[in-house]
């Protein structure tokens, strides 16, 4: 055989091999991070509970998701394992390292273009009368023939009460 039709062999092999060992590294350093799991550590479950650990077993893990609700989830339903700041910043919006010399930028531009003076577009939107946004027709305004026959045929029928219907 001829080393080029070997070579794709070769790189199919390879390209497996090294993916198989990047898998393997990935699930090695999951299970060293659920390994290291500690009472109080805040974690986030594959299914995107935030809780804290309450107690570590050898397949399970007891996690506290707030006050009187204690859940148990098996060691590998645990996604990450969090740092406390992130915790923090995540399920109580608690921001630990914010420098006040660092320029903010807002949620919205909103804040961007406000001024204390009021614009003239405000002040004549905001007048009291109401705006109609129906759609209007000048022959809507004047009834039609037909829209007057339907009228004089209702008043020429009896009103009928609760007993009566049409049937027959």
């Amino acid at each position: 055989m001829n080393i080029v039709t070997l070579l794709p062999f070769i790189v199919l092999i390879g390209a497996m091999f090294l993916m198989t060992r990047s898998a393997k590294r990935k699930q090695q350093a999951a299970a060293q991070m659920r390994n290291d799991m500690q009472p109080g550590t805040g974690v986030r479950t594959i299914g995107g509970i935030y809780a804290t650990v309450k107690e570590v077993n050898e397949e399970t893990v007891l996690l506290d998701a707030g006050p009187g609700v204690e859940l148990l989830f098996a060691k590998n339903a645990i996604g990450a394992v969090l740092s406390d700041d992130e915790y923090n910043r995540i399920v109580h919006g608690i921001e630990h390292d914010l420098k006040t010399d660092e320029s903010v930028v807002p949620d919205d531009a909103s804040s961007l273009t406000e001024t204390d003076e009021p614009s003239d577009d405000a002040s004549a939107a905001s007048d009291d009368k109401p705006i109609d946004l129906g759609k209007k027709d000048a022959a809507a305004d004047e009834p039609s023939d037909e829209t007057e026959a339907a009228e004089v045929k209702a008043e020429e029928e009896p009103k009928k009460t609760d007993g009566e219907s049409d049937a027959k």
